[in-house]
């Protein structure tokens, strides 16, 4: 072979090779991972509970796939996040609890899609304790943040404070990023809210926004626990019982400066504008004279709880949907919807007053499951609904799959890239795994581990070493524990080996 012939073989590999590089490159989806905090499924219209409206996660859902079970492994806002970032179960993302360090230095969905030619953002709360890591910018609430005139640790290790409302100022910082990106490189943005989380503080268009409502109460707001163990029992998440009467119900505004309300409160409060205060009082004071008033006792104050707290949190939805629109309105301006994967989701459910409660932790469906919709332009059927069993821990791994980026083998998700394309694997998990690590402290809610089949669910608080077990197509509330029951002794036995192969397959422990 002449060195000639030589010399035109290797430019056309090379012609080639930069020819398939092209095509994959262009291939790969944008990303816009958009989360928020404690934003329970039901508070998602396009879920048809019929709590609030929705548009702009419903317009996703409407173009896109609604997932009905979408589950998370452990619901505590920290350890659900450093999942979803690494791709692993809390043994093995190093954070099991609040407060846990979550150690930077390993593998997360972010780096690979970095190694795979996209360029990463992350923008909102992080909350995970150290900086993150694997992007090429990033901007992060400290802790939990703040609603009104919130802080924000730069990349660049600053601290500013900037003026206005945390959802809004979280999705401009993303534009901004959007429009000074390389546009030659794929991207993926995180834009994670701390909004609804508590104390559950609306933007100031929206104080009045649910007055002439009444929020329909759920079924269970009024559970007594018969069947159930311990750990039901000796919570601290009852709406009539737990919720503060300032930080979270908001009983006492004094613009003035009367200071008649608890320091936690005083010193929030102190962060908004005069006006902003004005705002506040005039939205609650007529409200909250009304209440005392009534002299409410009993059930009647529960339920007058409840509607405060809905109406607040519900409220506070409102913004972040809007911001939702806000980034689709600037995909489509820009010509960028068409290649863009949009994920809604939420780090974990909520309680919205089953069971009487709010808050979060046990392995019950309402903080169990998540929201999740996904919209893909050309790959996702628009207006698709989704019931294969999906988990939080699967998303890192369907992005990278989606990006033809390398799935690290240490993570323990699985890419359901199938399924956004219509057809479940065969071989697809017939159980998920929950550990809830926590103990005590605010919420008292006992340490517990579980499994969850399309029929029955499984949990064993072993803190207090006892079992629950409930028949999920007859006792959808699961209100019903069955677990001693000799009818569900063979179901009982399938069940708890499910969960001791879950254990040794995510080498897991009970310490």
């Amino acid at each position: 072979m002449s060195v000639k012939t030589i010399v035109c073989f290797l430019i056309i590999c090379l012609i080639l090779g930069f020819n398939a590089n092209t095509r994959a490159q262009s291939s790969q989806p944008n990303i816009v991972f958009i989360m928020s905090d404690d934003h329970g499924y039901q508070a998602v219209s396009a879920y048809g509970y019929g709590l609030n409206h929705t548009p702009n996660i419903d317009r996703l859902a409407a173009e896109g796939m609604l997932f009905n079970n979408a589950f998370v492994n452990n619901s505590l806002c920290a350890p659900s996040r450093a999942s979803i970032i690494s791709g692993k179960f809390s043994n093995k993302s190093t954070v099991r609890k609040i407060g846990d360090l979550f150690d930077g230095s390993q593998t997360t969905f972010p780096k690979q899609l970095q190694k795979a030619g996209y360029q990463t953002a992350f923008i909102g709360k992080w909350h995970l304790f150290t900086y993150p890591t694997g992007f090429d910018y990033w901007n992060m609430l400290p802790a939990q943040g703040e609603y009104y005139k919130p802080q924000f640790i730069r990349d660049n290790k600053d601290t500013v404070q900037l003026d206005g409302y945390v959802t809004n100022l979280i999705t401009d910082d993303a534009i901004r990023w959007l429009d000074q990106r390389d546009k030659n490189k794929p991207f993926c943005v995180l834009v994670w809210n701390k909004a609804p989380h508590r104390n559950w503080m609306p933007e100031v268009k929206y104080l009045n926004k649910f007055d002439s409502v009444e929020i329909p109460e759920p079924p269970t707001l009024f559970d007594d626990y018969a069947t159930r163990t311990r750990a039901a029992h000796e919570q601290k998440m009852e709406i009539g019982k737990w919720l503060s009467p300032n930080y979270d119900l908001k009983e006492d505004m004094y613009p003035d400066g009367t200071q008649r309300y608890d320091n936690m409160w005083k010193n929030i409060f102190a962060r908004l504008t005069p006006e902003e205060q004005q705002a506040y009082a005039n939205a609650y004071n007529p409200k909250n004279e009304a209440f005392r008033k009534a002299n409410l006792q009993g059930d009647d104050l529960t339920r007058w709880k409840y509607q405060r707290y809905m109406k607040d949190y519900l409220s506070t939805i409102q913004t972040v949907d809007d911001n939702v629109g806000r980034l689709l309105d600037y995909l489509e301006k820009n010509h960028l919807d068409k290649n863009t994967i949009v994920i809604y989701t939420s780090d974990q459910g909520f309680y919205l007053g089953e069971h009487g409660w709010f808050d979060k932790r046990f392995m019950y469906k309402e903080s169990f499951k998540t929201p999740l919709v996904i919209r893909w332009p050309g790959t996702i059927k628009p207006g698709s609904v989704n019931n294969t069993a999906v988990m939080n821990l699967d998303i890192g791994e369907t992005l990278i799959d989606a990006a033809h980026g390398d799935v690290p083998a240490d993570m323990q998700g699985q890419s359901f890239l199938p399924v956004l394309k219509g057809k479940t694997p065969k071989n697809w998990r017939k159980y998920v795994y929950y550990h809830y690590y926590d103990s005590g402290g605010e919420h008292n809610v006992a340490r517990h581990v579980g499994v969850r089949s399309d029929k029955y669910k499984l949990i064993y608080f072993y803190e207090n070493k006892e079992w629950e077990l409930y028949d999920l197509q007859k006792d959808k509330e699961e209100l019903n524990n069955v677990y001693d029951n000799k009818k569900y002794a063979k179901v009982q036995a399938i069940m708890k080996k499910a969960l001791d192969e879950q254990m040794k397959r995510y080498d897991d422990t009970l310490d």
